[in-house]
């Protein structure tokens, strides 16, 4: 159930949106292992003029995206890799062929699973009905 938050500049047209959020969510699941069917993409634009970097205007594309997954579920290897991925995809469907700005981010973050969920349960909540529902199997 990870959530990604990209901002990006300058404003981009839907159908980038859309592919953006395909591709992030497609990275998401084959990099992390994240189920895509529950995970969120939310991307906010800002006008240039709102975006600096060392204290000046950006001159080129630029963005930043950051990933909220729960704690302990992936590797320093597994976030890496996402990192990467993510990256280059940023680049390649906003850089245009001259590159993002080069203080662009790739974000992660991990949640105790405790600190967050969604339907109204907690991560830990879900892992442990999960881990009840397996030991009743069992018996």
């Amino acid at each position: 159930m990870p959530t990604l938050q990209l901002k990006v500049s300058p404003l981009q047209n839907p159908s980038r949106y859309r592919a953006l959020a395909e591709a992030l969510t497609r990275i998401t699941a084959e990099e992390l292992g994240k189920c895509a069917e529950v995970t969120a993409v939310v991307i906010d634009d800002v006008p240039a003029a709102r975006w600096h970097v060392g204290g000046t205007d950006v001159q080129r594309p630029t963005a930043m995206l950051e990933i909220s997954i729960t704690q302990g579920t992936n590797t320093a290897a597994q976030k890496a890799a996402f990192i990467e991925r993510a990256f280059a995809e940023l680049e390649a469907q906003l850089g245009h062929g001259q590159g993002l700005e080069p203080a662009s981010y790739v974000i992660v973050r991990e949640m105790p699973a405790s600190d967050w969920g969604y339907g109204g349960q907690t991560q830990a909540a879900r892992a442990l009905a999960k881990t009840s529902g397996a030991q009743a199997i069992a018996m």
